[in-house]
């Protein structure tokens, strides 16, 4: 019960590092407001995408389906159907994976500002310098890693009966954990922090790590709700980033004192 108590408490501290992040809004409203000019640009993007796949998705169905074309008109219609549903399916789910990646992508300078922003806020420090290749190679994996997790939840969502429950519980799941590593990898990276080190310090917090990415992907789902919380999420993330060294360095054994061993 204690560990159930435990688990709560970090989830909920977590989730409440979302609002928090909206305390930047009052010392920097200028760059608050620019945070929200890529995530409405993304926003755009996949609804163009969306939109253009569901005018052509019979289509598309039909070209992947050529074999039936003999069949029975109700066999072939019910089978293209069920294909049609399935690439809209998988098209949404990848959305929601990839959604904060390409919002990210598109909008680095302006993130780059909030978080600065917010580090000055809660204390400031002397980041490291950020090199250009190791970063490159942390997003291709990130953008890997999200498409491995849209696959996992619409193949979990295939299952019979059981799918589609399973789906809505895993999903907030993986992009929960997804969202709160990619939106701490930039206060990681400027600490010197790679992505095995910024793995095995997420993994040292993991409820506080997922109650704050769960809470940011529901607000994602409601309508304009991505747009409006992304700058807030971004400092959000910081705090969890300081919150999770300040834990690992509480953790960390002390060091031995040469006094002592001395005598």
């Amino acid at each position: 019960m204690r560990r159930l108590r435990h688990v709560v408490r970090e989830l909920l501290a977590g989730a409440a590092l979302v609002p928090r992040g909206f305390a930047l809004w009052r010392t920097r409203p200028g760059a608050m407001a620019l945070g929200m000019v890529p995530a409405l640009i993304a926003a755009t993007l996949i609804a163009v995408v969306l939109i253009t796949l569901g005018l052509n998705v019979e289509a598309l169905a039909q070209a992947i389906t050529p074999f039936a074309d003999g069949w029975a008109e109700r066999d072939r219609g019910i089978l293209r159907t069920l294909l049609a549903l399935l690439l809209v399916a998988g098209a949404i789910t990848a959305t929601i994976y990839t959604f904060t990646t390409l919002t990210l992508l598109i909008g680095d300078p302006f993130y780059e500002r909030i978080w600065r922003a917010a580090e000055e806020d809660l204390g400031g420090f002397t980041p490291s310098p950020l090199r250009f290749w190791r970063s490159v190679g942390d997003g291709v994996l990130l953008v890997l890693r999200a498409l491995g997790y849209a696959l996992t939840t619409w193949v979990i969502g295939l299952i019979p009966v059981v799918g589609s429950v399973a789906a809505a519980i895993v999903g907030p799941m993986l992009a929960g954990h997804l969202i709160a590593r990619e939106l701490t990898t930039r206060p990681f990276q400027a600490r010197g922090i790679d992505l095995t080190g910024r793995g095995r310090l997420l993994r040292g917090s993991r409820s506080r790590e997922l109650g704050f990415g769960i809470a940011t992907q529901l607000v994602f789902l409601v309508p304009g709700g991505a747009i409006a919380v992304m700058p807030a999420a971004v400092a959000g993330a910081t705090r969890l980033a300081r919150d999770v060294l300040a834990r690992a360095e509480q953790a960390a054994p002390a060091p031995p004192d040469p006094a002592a061993d001395a005598l």
